[in-house]
């Protein structure tokens, strides 16, 4: 693990400055999953809709930590926002990374 981390960083070290810079969440599940239980004051963006949410997400001039069910789709909407020039990281699944915010 002492490796991992030297190479890649801690992600909960990671959360915490996101945290720090007051990022915004954006949960990329369906609306239906989001339903189900979600962070408190995250934004349902469904992966599908990244692309043409862009603009928007960029308005925002925040950092930004995606999240879905299992951290798969998450980990693909982060990849798109560094593309188009927004600082994020992915979260990995919404309940863990609530865990997280909150220890």
């Amino acid at each position: 693990m002492g490796i991992f981390n030297s190479l890649f960083g801690n992600k909960d070290n990671k959360i915490k400055e996101f945290q720090s810079l007051d990022a915004i969440i954006i949960d990329v599940r369906t609306a239906g999953e989001y339903s189900q239980g979600a962070i408190p004051g995250s934004k349902n963006i469904p992966l599908q809709n990244i692309n043409s949410e862009i603009q928007i997400i960029k308005k925002y001039n925040k950092p930004v930590i995606t999240c879905c069910a299992s951290g798969m789709r998450s980990a693909s909407a982060a990849s798109i926002l560094n593309a188009n020039n927004i600082e994020a990281m992915n979260g990995g699944g919404w309940a863990s990374l609530q865990s997280k915010l909150q220890s």
